[in-house]
């Protein structure tokens, strides 16, 4: 991309959700301090995002941004909203960090939200660019963010929550093999509250999109669960059947 103008107006911001069994996360960055008019502040978290280039569309910038950032790449990404309050951007914080790295920062800029599902387990980030670190934060213990990347983080939640009922989506959270307990463990995290386990494990089996498999989990303290994996095909089967509720 040398050479290439960025678009002062137009940037991404993108939420990347993991979950580790038991928690959903969110991918932060420490978006660093380039004055020393910041060499006594705390550290703020940011989502990943930039302003996009001037020749790449919005997917492509998403995807960009997200490896200039992060390292991740190639893996599922979906876009979930623009948000433009003209004040977005406007805290003396905020400001001070704009001014120490952008050439322009009192531009009004409009960004779009993206969120990603990654298998925490498959991909390790490695903070780059203007990004010091790069951490995973559960969901629930995420504290005040730069700009108003809270409100992003929220909208995206909510946009997983709704895709949840019409695709299930939630499998690229997952290792190719799970355990139904992990599956259910899942849509709590996502949903934020607990589900019936009984009914939870009826909708999930008459849906037909998980397959038993051979194997048994093994040096658990517990008595072994069985592993299931996503059936891919008849979840396209049922798509064609024009099935579309998915809610569990």
């Amino acid at each position: 991309m040398n050479g290439k103008r960025l678009n002062p107006h137009i940037s991404i911001d993108c939420v990347l959700f993991g979950f580790d069994f038991e928690k959903l996360h969110v991918l932060l960055i420490d978006r660093g301090r380039y004055h020393s008019d910041f060499l006594h502040e705390s550290i703020q978290y940011a989502l990943p995002g930039d302003l996009i280039y001037m020749v790449e569309d919005l997917d492509e910038g998403a995807m960009r941004i997200l490896k200039d950032l992060t390292g991740l790449h190639n893996i599922f990404m979906e876009q979930f909203g623009a948000f433009g309050n003209p004040n977005r951007m406007n805290s003396e914080a905020d400001q001070r960090w704009l001014r120490s790295i952008r050439s322009e920062p009192e531009e009004r800029v409009v960004t779009i939200g993206y969120f990603s599902l990654v298998k925490m387990t498959d991909y390790v980030p490695v903070a780059s660019s203007f990004a010091k670190s790069a951490v995973w934060v559960p969901v629930n213990e995420v504290t005040e963010l730069a700009f108003d990347h809270n409100e992003l983080l929220e909208k995206a939640l909510g946009s997983l929550r709704e895709h949840m009922q019409t695709r299930p989506i939630g499998f690229n959270l997952l290792p190719p093999k799970f355990t139904l307990g992990q599956l259910q463990k899942l849509y709590e995290a996502i949903h934020d509250r607990e589900i019936d386990k009984r009914n939870f494990r009826r909708k999930i089996m008459k849906l037909g999109i998980v397959k038993e498999l051979e194997e048994k989990q093994k040096g658990v303290a517990h008595k072994p669960a069985r592993f299931f994996s996503f059936d891919k095909g008849r979840y396209e089967e049922l798509l064609e059947e024009g099935f579309q509720n998915f809610k569990l």
